[in-house]
């Protein structure tokens, strides 16, 4: 028998303006290079664009309509200059971005082997503005007031913006907390003290999603339905686990649901797990039931890999339908008795992805 399907309890859009979603963590600017197949030293052309997991998500989630500003920091140069006017006119909030004296705003490259090996090249030494958070100067009401905030993993790498996001996860007062897992070991001094922080963090959260790397960080495990099962234990409503050419497991207290990878010809699988973020966002506010949610966010990621920018590929809910016409029924799976228990033998298991299949990382 196939357990009921949730619906997401979330409060309607306060009175007076207040955000659908506010996302803390890095932005930066993308040069991708224009030529496929060589390495870095061998790329002739770049194409610029506006990227960062944080700004990422609010302009995936801004493309679906909800209404989105990303709280972090740029440089004051004119990349900084730049990124407070690609998220301008992607429809995100500026007003929540500090601009950093002294410090340059982030440039990220990187190379494209497809169809799965994309190696990223951060340029934010000494230090990236967006770790230069400092919690005197946290918008407390906008973060409040917002239906949801969601958090990076990588912005607990250094202080202050550590503290900053404490700070925020307080200001929630018990409201909606979606952690993305997001591990990025070059931003830490020591790795670890990872898995601490992670746990600190998700004794606010209320939606944890990432890949098995981060799920290991995590809680632990790369089993995706043990360490979905040990985000619930440690107080998630809803935890996704990304599993690459497995697709993606969604779980709850009351349903699991392993849903398939959607099929493209990877151009540049960097940026695919933001668009799954700002789909996850947008349907979980939406309301709509958890496989539905997560077949959007699997075919958003799907869009943005086949693509070669991040931020500028993120694809309209036109987009995403039209991708999803024909779906095959996602495969539903009986959720084991506690939280933390592997799925008793003979369960169902995800159908095998196809070999072009790309995870959103």
């Amino acid at each position: 028998m196939t357990p009921p399907t949730d619906k997401r309890h979330i409060s309607p859009l306060p009175e007076g303006g207040a955000y659908d979603v506010v996302t803390l963590g890095r932005v930066g600017v993308d040069l991708y290079p224009e030529q496929s197949g060589v390495g870095l030293a061998e790329v002739r052309t770049f194409a610029k664009s506006l990227g960062g997991t944080a700004g990422n998500v609010a302009v995936a989630a801004a493309r679906l309509g909800l209404r989105t500003a990303v709280l972090t920091g740029v440089g004051d140069d004119p990349f900084g200059t730049y990124v407070r006017t690609a998220l301008k006119g992607f429809g995100v909030d500026d007003k929540l971005v500090t601009t950093v004296p002294g410090v340059q705003t982030p440039v990220v490259f990187c190379e494209l082997f497809p169809p799965d090996d994309f190696p990223i090249y951060f340029y934010r030494r000494p230090v990236a503005p967006d770790q230069c958070l400092e919690p005197d100067t946290l918008d407390r009401a906008a973060v409040r007031t917002a239906r949801a905030l969601w958090i990076t993993g990588s912005a607990l790498a250094v202080e202050p913006t550590r503290s900053t996001v404490f700070a925020a996860l307080d200001a929630r007062e018990g409201g909606e907390v979606w952690f993305d897992l997001d591990w990025r070991p070059g931003f830490w001094e020591d790795p670890a003290q990872a898995p601490a922080l992670y746990a600190r963090a998700l004794a606010y959260a209320t939606v944890a999603v990432g890949n098995l790397d981060e799920a290991e960080i995590a809680v632990g495990s790369r089993d995706p339905e043990t360490a979905a099962g040990l985000l619930l234990r440690r107080g998630v409503r809803t935890a996704v686990v990304k599993q690459g050419p497995a697709g993606v497991l969604g779980r709850t207290a009351r349903e699991q649901h392993s849903v398939p990878p959607v099929p493209v010809k990877a151009v540049n699988g960097l940026g695919a797990g933001d668009a799954f973020g700002g789909a996850l966002c947008a349907g979980l506010l939406s309301g709509e039931p958890l496989p539905d949610v997560l077949r959007a966010a699997n075919a958003a990621g799907a869009l943005v890999a086949s693509r070669l920018a991040c931020a500028d590929a993120m694809p309209t809910r036109r987009e995403i339908d039209e991708l999803l016409r024909e779906p095959a029924p996602p495969t539903v799976l009986a959720p084991p008795t506690a939280p933390g228990t592997p799925t008793a033998p003979g369960t169902p298991a995800a159908p095998a992805a196809p070999a072009e299949g790309v995870e959103p990382q």
